[in-house]
């Protein structure tokens, strides 16, 4: 018995239909049978080296990037994960059956205790998972290096990465470099000395999710630029002056007013397109929480109530486009894009920040620069 190889199956297998490149390479892709092969090859294919046999390649050759970043492929296999560790019911083929029936209903949860304290252990975890991986943050790393340290801290605590074949996400953690807005696919990128980098970190663990997320400065060089830290600088306040609203009886609407009116006195530009969400043993449902003002946000919030605020903050437009891996969302002018996220509870009397930082977690606030002048 094998598993298929299909990020749309990844059943257990008796069948001995082989993926040839793969063959050519002294790989072993075992697939279900044709159906399967059809299915997930758009994905799968990703895995193997470019035509000319060069061991890195850009596999979007002919399309128009906006900034300096390319994607480094193949990417490496996707990871495995030991039965016992409790699945969404995505992890097989892709489909979150239950967040689609959910969203029919429009309702936002009020979670009770017993599920509140699976996901105060939840975010626990996730915090820690995502202190463990940002702390390999270095010139040098790949990208596809970090999700490979992420994954193994997950099932060290019996966690499932929740992005892992979401949709079809082919990696276990979404990594956004400099222009990348979000959902980065890990590959064969190395970090440089300058950039950022934003690790979004999903789990699912004791029958709920947890998700976060933070933007750290890769080397001194980043730290070093007045830009680059009034954009990281700016976003972390923006969440921050966000979360201080949160109690009963705020609308969501009223989040992006906040939001947009800090970015603007710094100069930056809130995202539209993407939106914080109602969590706990879905990975998104109601509310939406968008980040920009004037929004038509529904719904008001009451204790029990749990959802991620995440302002995505851009040093030039707010205008974003997908690549064609249809989920690296980036800048359309190629400037710097950054974001920070809590999962947020509404109390009796105001809010309970789950997955907030410790002592020890890496990264943090510095302080601003002053802006560059020309002679």
């Amino acid at each position: 018995m094998t598993t298929c190889a299909s990020p749309q199956c990844g059943k257990d297998t008796e069948s001995q239909l082989k993926c040839p490149v793969c063959l050519k390479e002294d790989k072993v892709s075992v697939f279900c049978d044709q159906s399967c092969f059809r299915n997930g090859w758009a994905v799968h294919k990703a895995i193997h080296k470019a035509d000319d046999g060069s061991d890195n390649y850009n596999p979007f050759p002919n399309y128009s990037f906006t900034g300096e970043l390319r994607p480094v492929y193949p990417l490496s296999e996707r990871r495995q994960l030991p039965k016992h560790i409790k699945r969404p019911d995505y992890a097989l083929d892709g489909k979150p059956l239950s967040e689609i029936k959910n969203d029919r209903l429009g309702k936002i949860v009020v979670h009770p205790p017993k599920t509140l304290e699976k996901l105060r252990k939840c975010c626990k975890v996730a915090r820690e998972v995502l202190d463990a991986t940002a702390a390999h943050v270095a010139p040098g790393i790949t990208t596809d290096e970090l999700d490979a340290i992420l994954h193994k801290e997950c099932l060290k605590r019996n966690a499932y990465p929740s992005p892992l074949n979401y949709y079809n996400f082919p990696k276990s953690l979404c990594t956004s470099v400099n222009e990348v807005i979000c959902h980065g696919i890990p590959d064969g990128y190395t970090l440089q000395d300058g950039d950022i980098i934003n690790l979004d970190v999903t789990i699912f663990y004791l029958g709920v999710h947890a998700d976060l997320n933070e933007t750290y400065y890769v080397g001194d060089k980043a730290k070093c630029d007045p830009d680059t830290v009034r954009l990281v600088e700016t976003t972390r306040e923006c969440l921050d002056k966000a979360i201080a609203m949160v109690k009963p009886g705020v609308a969501y609407r009223d989040f992006g007013e906040v939001i947009e009116k800090h970015a603007h006195a710094n100069g930056c530009s809130v995202v539209r397109t993407y939106c914080g969400h109602g969590i706990g043993e879905l990975f998104h449902s109601q509310p939406n929480v968008p980040h920009y003002s004037k929004n038509k946000a529904v719904g008001i919030c009451k204790p029990g109530h749990v959802f991620t605020i995440e302002p995505m903050i851009c040093l030039g437009t707010w205008r974003d486009q997908t690549w064609p891996d249809n989920w690296t969302s980036v800048t359309q002018d190629g400037k710097y894009s950054a974001q920070f996220e809590h999962q947020l509870l509404v109390t009796e009397d105001g809010v309970e920040v789950l997955t907030a930082r410790t002592e020890k977690s890496p990264g943090g606030a510095i302080p601003r620069l002053e802006a560059k002048t020309e002679n």
